[in-house]
C-alpha cells in the first residue's frame, strides 16, 4: 500500500491500528495528490511528513488497537515534534482526554475535552448523512471551502473541546458539536472526508499541501 504522487516527497503515514476504513481514506488520499503508505511501523510512522489517524468503531478498542502496537509514546513524540497530524472520525475523538463510551477511557489529550455521547428523544442516532459544517475559523484545512458545505457523518458521540478557540467549525445534530478542530498542527475532522465527494477531497488535498 504505497503510492507516491507527491513530487516534493512528503510522506504520509495513514496509521493501521485495527480501526477500519483504511482502505476508502487510503483511495481517498490518493485522489488527493497524497504519497500514502499504510502502517503500523512506528519508524515509518516517525519519519513520515505529515501522519492519518483514520478510525471507525469504540473508542476503548481504538486505544487498545494503538496501545497494543506501541503506539501511544509515538503519537506523543509525533505531537512533541510538531508533525502535521489528522485524525478522523474516531481518529478525531481519541485525540480528546477521554470519553464516556463503553465506561470512561482516556484518550491521547492532544486537545482539551471529552468525547460524549449524543442525547435526544427525537433525533436518530447515530447521527448519519450529509449535514453542514459552520466554519467558525480559518484554518490551512479549510482553504477553498465554502462555508455551511456539507460533508458525510456516521458516529453516536461528539467531541467537546474546553477551549473553544480550537473549533474550526460546528455542525448542528440537536446541540452545536464541533466538526472540526485545530491545535497548532494537530487537526481533527469528525466526518468523513473520504465519503463527502469533492468537499472532502479538497479538505484532504489541502492537508496535503498546506499543513
Amino acid at each position: 500500500w504505497s503510492h507516491s504522487l507527491d513530487k516534493r516527497g512528503a510522506m504520509i503515514a495513514l496509521i493501521d491500528y485495527g480501526a477500519g476504513n483504511l482502505r476508502s481514506v487510503y483511495k481517498a488520499f490518493i485522489a488527493a495528490g497524497g504519497d500514502v503508505r499504510v502502517t503500523d511501523s512506528s519508524k515509518t510512522i516517525l519519519s513520515a511528513q505529515k501522519i492519518v489517524l483514520p478510525g471507525v468503531g469504540a473508542f476503548q478498542q481504538g486505544m487498545q488497537g494503538l496501545d497494543q502496537r506501541g503506539l501511544l509514546p509515538i503519537l506523543k513524540k509525533i505531537a512533541d515534534i510538531q508533525t502535521p497530524l489528522l485524525g478522523i472520525c474516531l481518529g478525531m475523538q481519541l485525540m480528546f482526554n477521554a470519553s464516556t463510551e463503553q465506561g470512561h477511557t482516556s484518550g491521547l489529550s492532544f486537545i482539551n475535552g471529552n468525547v460524549a455521547r449524543f442525547s435526544s428523544d427525537h433525533l436518530s442516532i447515530p447521527h448519519t448523512g450529509w449535514n453542514q459544517i459552520e466554519i467558525l475559523k480559518p484554518s490551512p484545512l479549510f482553504t477553498g471551502v465554502e462555508n455551511q458545505s456539507f460533508v458525510y457523518f456516521n458516529h453516536s458521540f461528539f467531541c467537546d473541546p474546553i477551549e473553544k478557540n480550537q473549533t474550526l467549525s460546528q455542525t448542528e445534530y440537536g446541540i452545536y458539536f464541533a466538526s472540526a478542530v485545530q491545535n497548532g498542527n494537530l487537526y481533527g475532522l469528525q466526518f468523513h472526508p473520504e465519503k463527502s465527494q469533492k468537499i472532502g477531497i479538497k479538505i484532504l488535498k489541502n492537508f496535503v499541501e498546506r499543513c
